[in-house]
């Protein structure tokens, strides 16, 4: 490698050969002192929490205090890819999880994320990456798999500040002929200046010549990494180096092949997801009433068909889109050629990665925007400024509704008028997020803060902003309206993190479908599906092969929503790879010990009761009289079928506390079904025995927090 990188330190180590999908070791990073070691992984750790997002667990868990916050040096950013994220050819292996304390919530974030970087760091010798300390200045940290050193460099006085430009300037230095032999972790000025910052992992387009991005986006671990004067982390190995010695190499090497000739046959037919990602949903959404809406007002909008998938399909680049290798999904779009209009960048022709489903609803119909070139144009600044979309689009629709409410100042910018549809108004709060000022300095700080700010310097009624600002523990809500599914409810309000879809998404069966009338049967639902999809973050996985498309039989199997078939070959990977026999209930199993451990880990932070998974009243029914008359013929049916009221006589502003009693009577049996099904008390705490069962009162200080 010959750059022009100034060293500060560097070191050998030894590297170790990977055996059954693990490397068996943890490679520790302090910042402060600018050194590192290298621990076991031990069997415990494998039998405990698997890999990925339970290794990430285990190493905060040991790192932090109860009274440690998010900026505190001793506060984590921990990166694993599991046992499976090292497999080249299995469709959707290959992906990261990373955790840190969250600037939003206080409590454990987890965001799964592409790109090359957790496959590399596997291949360079490590399980996982624990990053702590705080640099006394700015830093890149390089693990360099093929030479067995870690450096710390200062970085280049040429070096650019947004995200893209560092990126492209890092991997020529490092990567040099070998652009493919580099992953490059980054966040961007945005990062710094707001809570929820989010990191660029790169991933080298070798069609295209570009470096290109997935974002592990949620909670602001963006936010940390900058906090910890890294600008950015590099890893480089071998492209060709791919052999995670599987225990059981044909079982591994037919598992591959039918899932990928399934998904090579059947995405065309189903999805399209190499064509359009998830950009298909857009329209799927508005025609079922779940497309939120000027801050999730209302679920549709008449200009929706503007921002829906056959708009994007035309936009986006053809061409190979895999974010890992071997993935046969290929979901992972971009725009070329794009002309900027604001900002840094404007004038200037562009790639820009995505969008997909979450950012086209998040800064557009949330926003009351229906211009896919503005989606587009506030997809790139994000990227390169280093903020979560889906946070930004929250709390832009928040701030906007206020203003349309008169509960802050419309002119509370100056230069622009913050209302619904304005495009100036939502790039301008995210240029003065980059550079920590004005009004977007505000709206940076999340949907929670900006309530107490509202509160303090504008007098604006607090009730009101508890019902419209869409965020429980801290984190913004992702794009789905769910006053309709009040299972959807559950699984944002009892997300272990906070409301992200990644957990539980359970709206068609739930609303559409109608597969779970009864709370008992929403309450299954949220025990299996959040621990299923937990199992996809263990162990370095995709979920979007699981049930994006599915076998042509599916719908004749007893569970479709499960995807069974899918589940019998996620649970042959495993056994293929690690060696350790698993059937489909082993895997729930293994999800179940680490999703409680994290249930634990909010205890420990001062988290994790039942009153910390109250949702805002917008996320459960209509919050205006406006809201209710929108859809009144629907609401006016269900006070009289299922709240048993007649609401002929009853005026509009009776109507609407009438069916919110209902619906918040509705939502609190909800949270008594689900913590019975889970093994929780009343009040939102694993039980003694449950933990007992599942091996984590082996763990010192577990059981401490359940007195």
């Amino acid at each position: 490698m010959k750059t022009k990188m100034k060293a500060i330190k560097r070191y050998d180590y030894d590297p170790k050969k990977i055996e059954k999908g693990y490397a068996d070791q943890v490679l520790k990073i302090d910042l402060g002192d600018m050194e590192f070691q290298v621990d076991e992984v031990t069997e415990q750790m494998k039998e405990l929490f698997n890999g990925g997002r339970g290794f990430d667990l285990w190493l905060l868990w040991n790192a932090v205090k109860e009274d440690t916050r998010w900026d505190d040096p001793e506060n984590a950013l921990c990166i694993s890819s599991g046992p499976l994220g090292g497999d080249p050819i299995y469709p959707g292996s290959g992906n990261s999880i990373v955790t840190t304390i969250s600037p939003l919530t206080d409590i454990p974030i987890d965001s799964n994320v592409g790109g090359y970087f957790g496959p590399y760091l596997l291949f360079s010798g490590f399980d996982a990456l624990e990053i702590h300390g705080k640099a006394e200045r700015e830093v890149i940290v390089f693990i360099d798999g093929k030479e067995n050193t870690i450096s710390f460099h200062e970085p280049p006085e040429d070096l650019p500040e947004d995200a893209y430009g560092v990126t492209r300037r890092l991997t020529e230095l490092y990567g040099g002929d070998e652009p493919r032999s580099i992953s490059v972790v980054t966040s961007g000025p945005g990062a710094e200046n707001t809570r929820f910052g989010l990191l660029n992992f790169s991933w080298y387009d070798q069609g295209r010549d570009e470096t290109r991005y997935k974002q592990a986006g949620r909670g602001g671990t963006g936010t940390v990494f900058r906090n910890k004067n890294l600008v950015a982390l590099v890893v480089r190995s071998d492209p060709g180096n791919t052999a995670i010695n599987p225990a059981d190499p044909e079982r591994l090497k037919k598992v591959r092949k039918q899932h990928s000739k399934e998904i090579f046959q059947l995405d065309k037919e189903q999805n399209r997801m190499a064509k359009v990602g998830t950009a298909h949903l857009t329209p799927i959404m508005n025609d079922f009433d779940l497309l939120p809406t000027k801050n999730f007002q209302y679920g549709s909008h008449e200009e929706g068909h503007k921002i829906g998938e056959e708009v994007f399909e035309e936009k986006f680049d053809e061409g190979y889109d895999g974010c890992v290798k071997g993935c046969t999904v290929q979901c992972a779009h971009c725009v070329t050629d794009f002309k900027i209009s604001s900002g840094p960048y404007k004038g200037e022709r562009v790639l820009v990665d995505g969008p997909e489903y979450e950012t086209i609803a998040g800064v557009g119909s949330n926003c009351g925007i229906f211009d896919p070139d503005h989606i587009i144009e506030m997809n790139f600044y994000c990227d390169a400024y280093g903020l979560d979309t889906i946070s930004v689009g929250t709390a832009t629709a928040f701030a906007m509704e206020c203003a349309e409410k008169g509960l802050i100042p419309k002119g509370v910018m100056d230069n622009v008028i913050l209302e619904f549809g304005s495009k100036e108004a939502a790039l301008e709060i995210v240029h003065q997020m980059a550079r920590g000022e004005g009004f977007g300095a505000v709206v940076g700080q999340g949907v929670k803060r900006m309530k107490d700010h509202f509160e303090e310097k504008f007098g604006a009624d607090r009730d009101m902003m508890e019902d419209i600002g869409m965020e429980c523990k801290g984190l913004e809500y992702s794009e789905y309206v769910t006053k309709e599914s009040l299972a959807q409810q559950g699984g944002y309000g009892l997300a272990l993190k906070g409301p992200q879809h990644d957990e539980a998404w359970l709206i068609f069966l739930d609303m559409v479908k109608n597969h779970m009338p009864t709370f008992e049967d929403k309450a299954e639902a949220l025990f299996w599906f959040p621990m299923w999809r937990t199992w996809f973050g263990i162990n370095g996985l995709c979920k979007l092969p699981w049930n994006d498309i599915t076998p042509q039989d599916n719908e004749e199997t007893e569970a479709p929503e499960k995807v069974p078939k899918h589940l019998e070959w996620y649970a042959d990977f495993y056994s293929a790879v690690t060696g350790r026999e698993s059937d489909p209930d082993d895997l729930i199993k293994h999800s179940e010990r680490v999703y409680n451990f994290q249930r634990v880990f909010n205890l420990k932070m001062g988290d994790g009761t039942r009153k910390d998974d109250q949702v805002p009243y917008r996320s459960v029914g209509p919050v205006t009289e406006t809201e209710y008359e929108s859809r009144e013929e629907r609401y006016d049916e269900q006070l009289q079928k299922e709240a048993g009221l007649d609401p002929e006589n009853l005026s509009v502003k009776e109507k609407v506390k009438k069916l919110r009693e209902y619906r918040e009577d509705q939502y609190q049996k909800l949270c008594d079904a689900v913590y019975k099904r889970r093994g929780w008390t009343e009040d939102g705490i694993p039980k003694e025995e449950k933990l007992k069962e599942l091996g984590l009162d082996q763990i010192q200080g577990v059981m401490d927090l359940l007195k």
